[in-house]
């Protein structure tokens, strides 16, 4: 029989083994993800500190004359912030770190996209990255790295140094691709960012010589959105384990007692020139005691439970202090031994150590760490879960956690998130940017109000526009999320879903019509249904959002088409007047036995006039 072994895989392994994910399946969707991962990681980064993109896009082909699918030199260099150089090889030889696993509304969202790219083109090629950050205007740093799949680390071949005037990062991947296939939707995709970020410059240049393989999107507007900002989470976003991360990391430490830890103890007591016993230091601790700092007072606790001085406070290691058995464990580096007292409950130390260890009150815990939570509702929220205010976080039990979680997701008192966070494009801008790219005849934007779906908070943005530039039989959807174009899998994306069911016939709009329909959800956490970001689920309050937004504007659209038919029937009345009233005054002369025909054209004008009417 054959042992059956385990071994562990770094988060680069796991990737590199299911790829397609993230999008990473073919040379032909792979080529179309790099390029977006890289231009949306600029723009992100652009947005963040308030710099309006300038962004430029290249595509090489290695060997032109070889067929595709071929290696393919990606290039994407903007003038944003840069990255501080200390952190270039982290950030791009290094899957699963990145700066967008807060709380915040990003185009980016699994901290995946540009590692992911830079890891298909080693093992495609296995070729190194190019990578070069300038952060202040005056040096630029180039490093050369691949990425150890294994370990999950980066390894830097290369790295230089160069005066360099001009702020900002530019990426080179050298990878596999299919440009014959992916470049229609690599040049959508550019033509679609452009449309939903009006204040970027994109410049683009492809491998072909063909026109439309050499873009300048120019800047259609100059201001820009508020930048998005971090929030704290919404009771209603919580689960189980996010509950539990949050409630370690608001636990204050012990300190390590060094001999650094005990000069601030000596300079907060005023001991620096004077050794005083035990009993001495508690003594000056009392007096002082409501002028000493928190980590000074909880070593003054360990000293009064230890009966240590000084001198023997530093040769020992705290290792753990149980509350409920009132015990406190630590080691003898002297004696090379663990040792275990008991600590007295009813001491005045007491309570500083036990509150250190079991962090903060529940009430406390919940106003200051969720968003739009109260000390009040905090307290109402606390009766409606049977919990004490007064409870201590951190000596709350696994079953104490669930009905926690649960209980947070039932209270009704909680205020909706924050919107706050968010940063729509807004309607004039997207107004704008849909009448520059299409010049329709009727255009209609909105801007809904904030909404929330499971605690995150969302809005929705949408356009219609009908007729002008816009040469298709049927409806063209433009998706975006958080300002990303989605251009696979519309299939089973939520506002195809929302646009299918809609009765168009009620709104006028019948056959084949020149008529296109812009759909922006921007959220802290968009719900897509993979790591590819090209599908959004289609959760009951996106979905309604979605809809009551597509109805007010077809019923814009609607009274624009009512005009416009009645604009129409007139022409075509006007038409017969202009051919029959001729006719009419000719028969009717003859019928007189007149030879002069009347003046009609005073009557048609007429005619024509009242129709316009």
């Amino acid at each position: 029989m054959i042992e059956e072994t385990f071994h562990q895989i770094s988060p680069s392994e796991f990737f590199y083994r299911n790829r397609d994910l993230a999008g990473f399946s073919n040379p032909t969707r792979s080529l179309y993800t790099a390029v977006r991962e890289l231009v949306e990681n600029s723009l992100d980064a652009c947005d963040q500190k308030g710099i309006l993109p300038d962004v430029h896009l290249s595509i090489k082909a290695l060997d032109s004359e070889q067929p595709d699918p071929k290696q393919y030199v990606l290039t994407v260099s903007d003038n944003g912030p840069g990255i501080d150089p200390k952190y270039v090889p982290l950030a791009f030889g290094t899957v699963l770190y990145g700066s967008k696993f807060g709380l915040k509304q990003s185009r980016g969202m699994f901290g995946l996209g540009a590692t992911m790219a830079i890891l298909y083109g080693q093992i495609t090629t296995n070729k190194p990255v190019t990578v070069k950050s300038n952060v202040d205007g005056k040096t630029q740093e180039e490093f050369v790295l691949l990425l150890d799949i294994q370990k999950n680390k980066p390894i830097i071949q290369k790295h230089t140094k160069k005066d360099h005037l001009k702020r900002g990062l530019s990426i080179s991947i050298v990878l596999e691709g299919d440009y014959s296939k992916a470049g229609s939707k690599i040049r959508e995709y550019v033509y679609q960012t452009h449309l939903i970020t009006p204040y970027a410059s994109i410049k683009f240049d492809g491998p072909r010589k063909a026109e439309d393989d050499h873009q300048s999107y120019l800047k259609i507007i100059r201001k820009m959105p508020p930048p998005p900002t971090i929030i704290k989470p919404h009771p209603y976003g919580i689960d189980v384990e996010t509950l539990r991360r949050m409630i370690a990391d608001t636990h204050y430490q012990i300190p390590t007692v060094d001999n650094k830890m005990i000069a601030k103890v000596r300079k907060e007591l005023g001991l620096q020139k004077k050794n005083l016993d035990v009993k001495g230091i508690l003594d000056r601790a009392q007096r002082r005691w409501k002028n000493l700092s928190r980590p000074v007072r909880i070593v003054i606790a360990l000293i009064s439970f230890l009966q240590m001085e000084f001198d023997s406070l530093s040769k020992i290691r705290i290792d753990d202090i149980d509350v409920d058995n009132k015990k406190l464990t630590f080691w003898d580096f002297g004696e090379s031994i663990t040792r275990t007292i008991e600590m007295n409950p009813s001491s005045f130390y007491y309570k500083q150590l036990a509150n250190t260890v079991q962090g903060e009150t529940l009430t406390s815990f919940l106003a200051k760490r969720f968003q739009r939570v109260g000390l009040t509702t905090a307290i109402k929220f606390a009766e409606f879960a049977k919990l004490k205010p007064e409870k201590r976080i951190g000596s709350l039990t696994n079953e104490d956690l669930v009905k926690l979680t649960d209980s947070l997701q039932k209270f009704d008192q909680f205020l909706s998130p924050d919107p706050g966070c968010l940063a729509p494009l807004g309607e004039e801008p997207l107004g704008r940017g849909i009448m520059k790219k299409f010049n329709p005849e009727f255009a209609a934007v909105i801007q809904r109000g904030a909404s929330a779906y499971s605690g995150f908070p969302f809005i929705i943005e949408m356009g219609i526009a009908y007729g002008g530039n816009i040469h298709s039989s049927g409806i063209e959807i433009y998706r975006f999320a958080n300002r990303i174009p989605l251009l696979y899998d519309e299939g089973s994306d939520v506002v195809i879903k929302v646009v299918n069911e809609m009765d168009w016939p009620r709104y006028k709009v019948k056959g084949d019509v020149p008529l296109a329909i812009f759909s922006h959800i921007c959220s802290t956490r968009i719900p897509y249904k993979t790591v590819g970001k090209e599908n959004v689920a289609d959760r009951l309050e996106i979905e309604r959002e979605l809809r009551l937004a597509l109805q007010f504007l077809a019923r814009k659209l609607s009274i624009h088409m009512s005009k416009r038919g009645k604009v129409e029937m007139a022409k075509k009345r006007a038409n017969l007047y202009s051919k029959y009233i001729p006719l009419l005054a000719r028969f009717s002369t003859k019928l007189a036995g007149k030879k002069k025909e009347p003046d009609c054209r005073q009557m048609i004008k007429v005619s024509e006039g009242i129709e316009e009417v």
